[in-house]
């Protein structure tokens, strides 16, 4: 392709490009979840709903990348800059859907099948409670539930998502190597509206990101723990969540114990657009005072802890807003204006000429 010079201004265009719209357009399905919308799509594993999208901007909760219009092109469809850019400002026009028809996507869903379980649980005993400090009680706990084991083939802990008829419906496995890369990953053919919880009887639900930060926070607080509610999301899907308040119509107060770093402060907010929108309006977030729930546990006992991670980009922006004004502008020259702004990096004039608009 030849090389086109594009301006600094239809950068900024295209880049400024809704990508609801943009995309709707070209066929692919999207959910709307609170205030953003959710890609749904297939491809040889399976189906993906890990993107969303609000206005030009997009984030993949899974992979933990997002940006704008541009980088979205690139990055889902691997086109280069120009065919991005071209895409975006309409000058050429590819089918883009990556939605195969309901047949196909029938034919690539994978049968759920829970790993073999091993004749014992020593490797996940001796990992979960000598490099992670849960309270064997609490494990012991899964284990009878037969929530959690142990595989037979590589000894890795197995966390078991159940549906409301206690049938086995997802499944996660975490390594319990002492040494080399750990990994966690998800079970083909899973249900994301399942996933390794425990429900009580009070009203309270508490949100993890991960089965061990559960079992952390169990194990930090265990007094009469076993009365109220607690999931692992997986990450930061709300699917299983949403399935437990409606299948447990006692729980009707959310507590969000996220990481407290820069995806899980991002997650608050979301989740609470999605679950005021389905009517749950009681929601609170609890947040560690490290990274996680286990690296508080680790510090209590003494072994190096990782911090938490700042939101810098969102406390800037708290900041910025509080000293916002209203930026009088003439209409007759106000495109140039939002583009000299913008070229010269003044952010802050654009929230003002946002808001003279708005109002």
């Amino acid at each position: 392709m030849p090389y086109i010079p594009f301006t600094d201004e239809q950068k900024v265009l295209a880049n400024s490009v809704n990508l609801e719209e943009f995309l709707r357009m070209r066929g692919e399905k999207l959910e709307r979840v609170g205030r953003e919308h959710k890609l749904i799509y297939y491809d040889s594993s399976g189906k993906h709903d890990s993107i969303t999208l609000r206005g030009s901007t997009w984030f993949d909760h899974k992979n933990q990348v997002g940006g704008g219009a541009i980088k979205f092109m690139q990055e889902f469809y691997d086109m280069d800059f120009q065919t991005a850019v071209q895409e975006l400002l309409g000058q050429r026009v590819t089918p883009l859907s990556h939605s195969p028809p309901k047949a196909i996507a029938k034919e690539e869903k994978k049968e759920f099948r829970l790993p073999q379980a091993n004749t014992n649980m020593h490797r996940v005993y001796a990992y979960l409670i000598k490099q992670r400090f849960i309270a064997p009680e609490v494990i012991t706990h899964f284990a009878k539930q037969h929530t959690l084991y142990e595989d037979k083939e590589h000894h890795n802990a197995v966390f078991v998502g159940i549906d409301e008829n206690g049938v086995p419906r997802q499944a996660s496995k975490r390594s319990t190597n002492s040494y080399g890369n750990s990994f966690r990953i998800t079970c083909q053919g899973s249900d994301t509206r399942y996933s390794f919880a425990h429900f009580g009887e009070s009203k309270r639900l508490y949100v993890f990101e991960a089965p061990i930060d559960m079992m952390s926070f169990l194990t930090l607080y265990p007094k009469e723990w076993q009365k109220h509610s607690y999931i692992d999301m997986n990450g930061v899907y709300e699917n299983a969540v949403l399935t437990a308040l409606k299948n447990h119509s006692n729980l009707s107060e959310v507590i969000l114990c996220v990481d407290n770093d820069e995806g899980g402060i991002e997650a608050v907010d979301r989740l609470k657009d999605i679950l005021t929108e389905n009517g749950y309006t009681d929601v609170k977030r609890l947040a560690p005072k490290f990274k996680d729930w286990n690296e508080v546990l680790k510090a209590k006992n003494g072994a190096l802890a990782l911090p938490a991670v700042p939101h810098k980009r969102k406390e800037e922006y708290l900041k910025e807003v509080s000293e916002l004004r209203y930026l009088k502008c003439r209409p007759d020259k106000l495109t140039s204006q939002i583009y000299a702004t913008f070229k010269n990096g003044q952010y802050k004039y654009l929230a003002e000429y946002a808001l003279a608009l708005y109002h």
